[in-house]
């Protein structure tokens, strides 16, 4: 179990694909809400970086590791 202040937390799966094709780690998915599910990552000292680069249209990822791991988190987020 990681502590509070260590997770970054997110509702949006674009986010969270581009997260993973980062190389940040989808510790769990919290699916407590019926309507939405939310993505937990450890957080590091670069995370909120990239996700102010991803809101901000500045991060470069590619597209197809992109596609496969929003595929992956789907896969995740239907089958537990």
């Amino acid at each position: 179990m990681i502590m509070q202040k260590d997770k970054f937390l997110t509702f949006d799966l674009g986010l969270a694909s581009a997260l993973a094709t980062l190389g940040y780690e989808l510790w769990e998915i919290d699916k407590t809400n019926p309507k939405k599910s939310q993505f937990i990552f450890r957080r590091d000292n670069k995370i909120d970086k990239a996700v102010s680069d991803y809101w901000n249209n500045n991060l470069q990822v590619n597209a197809r590791s992109i596609v496969d791991n929003q595929k992956m988190i789907k896969n995740r987020l239907y089958s537990q």
